[in-house]
């Protein structure tokens, strides 16, 4: 697949939409000295071409109620089981990010969760779904960093 290239205007729209996906197209024309329609034809492009993949929306977990975090090792019995563990562990929606990982587990997980009997009781889920061994925990005390803005960047100004 050939590179999508990015000229100064992709990177200054893409910039600006990395701070604040909400930002009206008109705001971003405003600030480039472009019209509205030039912001949303590129970003359009950027969405077909695969580089902007929709965007996101940041929650405070803690003032929700789920500032407990933990992050969990899975141990299978088989790697062949690796999907089918999968499969079941997007079933318990407290579980928000799994990786297929080399090395210690098979499957590394983080868990939000309500306080630590609401964690035990995630914990005890996936230690439940057929295939898995065991589970090694361990508990977030607390997130320092948690900033793709910086990375996405990164990318950018590499580019």
């Amino acid at each position: 697949m050939a590179k999508f290239r990015l000229d100064e205007v992709d990177h200054q729209i893409l910039d600006m939409l990395i701070e604040n996906t909400r930002i009206p197209f008109t705001d971003i024309a405003k600030k480039l000295l472009i019209s509205a329609g030039t912001v949303h034809v590129r970003v359009k492009k950027l969405e077909e071409a695969g580089i902007i993949k929709g965007s996101s929306l940041t929650l405070d977990y803690q003032k929700l109620g789920y500032s407990f975090i933990a992050y969990v090792g899975i141990f299978l019995e088989k790697t062949s089981q690796t999907k089918f563990v999968l499969n079941r562990i997007h079933e318990i929606p407290y579980i928000t990010v799994a990786h297929i990982t080399t090395g210690k587990f098979n499957i590394f997980c983080k868990v939000r969760a309500k306080d630590t009997k609401h964690a035990k009781d995630i914990i005890f889920m996936i230690d439940d779904i057929e295939g898995v061994s065991r589970t090694e925990t361990m508990i977030s005390l607390e997130e320092s960093i948690n900033d793709k803005n910086r990375l996405m960047h990164s990318i950018f100004n590499d580019l």
